[in-house]
């Protein structure tokens, strides 16, 4: 099969290479699936689990990607709650062999269904993003109806998520980042925008939860805005700042076919939208994964036509 690998920790981005590859097979509880689409996260070429398997051990040359959308090839033993010729999308396991290749083995408990109506390419988008933010929200950080949410990052990838399901869930929301997002975060929902570059964050007031996918200087103004009982939320490693009267927690996505099938019932009612923004094929996605700029929106690889 063809796929991209990665051989040199310290090449980066540029040491990705288009090759081909042993098809997988199916462990005890996996499905190999036709990779349709793949998403893709620039830092996870500075993740350990891309260069070693659990016990430490280089792994190399592995297949990074590890959100996509496609259809069940085959089961392995004793895999039962999905069908052969199934939709799915889903989050792989972060020490495996990834999706940026024509097929992938995943175990099945990773995958939730992906309804007809659902491009393959909207599925692969929506994983780590969407449960980046149903998890921080809703499992560590307990959001309420009423309560006031400092999302940062309001217009990237986590952030436009969290917006959007906090802002469903009933929250207020004050969104952050830089000028130019701030039509994009109020266009998904955001009560208020604070600019980071030229706004006082200490005039935001007392906030109940803050999503931080900063850290640093950040986090720290931002912990010492939380309420008494309030929570911080974080993503990027060990929090460093913690709140005077509340909690701090940072936590890692995990795959959860629950809450994949909440989020894309969602996309399917227009009630949460991704921003997808390069879709390219599998030949072409060298290029587009080392981009000179800026990036607007999630960058998919399209593995089939």
């Amino acid at each position: 099969m063809k796929a991209i690998v990665v051989t040199d920790q310290s090449a980066g981005l540029a040491g990705m290479t288009l090759t081909e590859r042993p098809k997988p097979s199916a462990a005890i509880n996996d499905v190999i699936v036709e990779v349709h689409a793949s998403g893709f996260v620039p830092t996870e070429l500075e993740w350990p689990s891309t260069w070693t398997d659990r016990a430490g051990r280089d792994k190399t040359p592995s297949i990074p990607g590890h959100e996509l959308a496609g259809v069940v090839a085959s089961l392995g033993y004793g895999t039962t709650g999905l069908s052969v010729g199934q939709r799915v999308f889903g989050l792989t396991d972060w020490h495996r062999d990834g999706t940026l290749a024509e097929y992938v083995a995943v175990e099945a408990r990773n995958l939730a269904p992906l309804p007809g109506d659902v491009d393959f390419t909207v599925g692969a988008s929506l994983p780590i993003s969407g449960l980046t933010a149903w998890q921080g929200l809703f499992q560590h950080g307990r959001l309420q109806s009423g309560q006031t949410v400092l999302a940062h990052g309001a217009a990237g990838a986590v952030g436009t998520m969290v917006t959007q399901l906090a802002r469903e869930a009933g929250a207020y929301v004050i969104g952050t980042g830089r000028a130019a997002d701030r039509e994009k975060a109020l266009g998904l929902g955001a009560n208020e925008f604070v600019d980071l570059e030229s706004d006082e964050l200490k005039d935001v007031g007392a906030v109940d939860l803050v999503f931080d996918v900063i850290g640093g200087d950040v986090q720290e103004r931002s912990a010492a805005l939380i309420k008494a009982g309030g929570t911080l939320v974080s993503v990027v490693g060990p929090v460093e700042a913690r709140p005077a009267q509340g909690l701090a927690v940072d936590f890692v996505v995990e795959a959860d076919r629950a809450g994949l099938t909440e989020i894309v019932q969602r996309v399917r009612d227009g009630r949460l939208r991704t921003t997808i923004g390069e879709v390219v094929s599998l030949d072409e996605a060298l290029g587009a994964l080392n981009p000179t700029g800026r990036r607007h929106g999630k960058t998919v690889i399209r593995v089939r036509p």
